[in-house]
């Protein structure tokens, strides 16, 4: 354990990259007195650019970042940071699904705001399945956490143990038991503590998702709502927890405009001009193919969640599916349902 300052960079290694406008590192930075590793992307021209983190989902091996993603993530016009998280990849310490590792999170904002190709002012954070915990971890916890996606997100611990029993095992070795242990399940899901969280959101999600149930959505929505928070929804009909490459590009291109306007109203219009920019010449060679519901601030969002205590967690009801509404597709998505 070093005694360097948190979000403190160590090292930033270039790595081998087939692409010829982006530069990939291996970046080591501290957070907690631990030395954390993740990749770095960055546009080779026309820097500095607003920077962006991709907090992703699974633990350990499982999950683990993807190049290609954050690679189109970062030919959007942005300098993209996604940790590991740590103990991976030669990273020190013990990831602990979203309990003290969340730091990793907020330290990796400090980190990415030291770069020289980084312009300064508030980091969007992408989070997800396991990695909206991180992110609106971040949100609710760091000064400089900007707008956060939540893309096939946990929302709520207490479901993913009832829906998921593959992962039983591994939520009891890490977490604990949710009758046992019933804080920590609640420390790590946002329904919860919704009203602490104070930038806005845009939740993602397909509808036939079997991994993350949508109604981790519906229920984020939920507490969103009756919390009074800014918010929007996008959920895709009949796409799984991994979207396929065109429908994932065309969400991509919705997410990257909906960051960009936030950006703009925060103040930020000179580094989302430029944003807008790289996301508009991105856009055009995508298919028009997703389908997506769009809600935003639904008053007809079903009943808030309240945290369950220890006696009677095994009958915390299950999240509702999602409701038959009107279909639109990203034709009309993009006219401005997107907010």
């Amino acid at each position: 354990m070093t005694t360097e300052r948190n979000g403190t960079i160590l090292e930033k290694t270039p790595l081998k990259n087939p692409s010829a406008d982006l530069l990939l590192y291996m970046l080591t930075y501290i957070s907690d007195g631990l030395k954390v590793k993740g990749y770095l992307v960055v546009p080779k021209a026309g820097a500095p650019y607003p920077a962006l983190i991709y907090c992703r989902g699974g633990i350990r091996k499982v999950g683990m970042v993807r190049k290609r993603r954050i690679m189109s993530m970062a030919r959007r016009g942005f300098v993209v940071f996604a940790p590991f998280y740590r103990g991976n990849e030669g990273g020190e310490g013990r990831e602990d699904f979203a309990g003290d590792d969340r730091s990793d999170v907020c330290h990796a904002i400090t980190a990415v705001q030291s770069l020289p190709e980084v312009k300064p002012g508030p980091v969007p954070l992408i989070g997800f399945s396991r990695g909206a915990l991180m992110a609106l971890a971040a949100a609710r916890e760091c000064d400089q956490a900007g707008p956060v996606v939540v893309w096939g997100g946990v929302s709520d611990l207490f479901d993913t143990y009832e829906e998921r029993v593959d992962m039983r095992r591994m939520l009891k070795r890490v977490v604990g038991h949710p009758r046992k242990q019933t804080e920590q399940y609640v420390r790590r899901s946002p329904v919860y503590w919704a009203d602490e969280i104070n930038v806005p959101i845009l939740i993602v999600h397909g509808t036939s998702d079997a991994q993350v149930n949508a109604g981790h959505a519906r229920k984020l929505a939920d507490a969103l709502e009756k919390a009074g928070k800014e918010y929007a929804m996008e959920l895709y009909g009949g796409l799984p927890h991994r979207f396929p490459k065109e429908e994932d590009e065309r969400a991509l291109d919705a997410v990257f405009a909906w960051i960009t306007g936030k950006l703009q109203d925060a103040g930020g219009s000179k580094a989302a001009d430029a944003v807008s920019a790289a996301s508009a010449s991105n856009a055009a060679s995508v298919p028009n193919t997703a389908i997506a519901v769009s809600v935003s601030n639904a008053a007809s969002v079903p009943n808030t969640a309240s945290a369950p205590n220890a006696a009677n967690v095994p009958n915390v009801p299950k999240t509702a599916n999602v409701e038959a509404v009107a279909l639109k597709s990203a034709a009309s998505q993009e006219a401005g349902s997107v907010r």
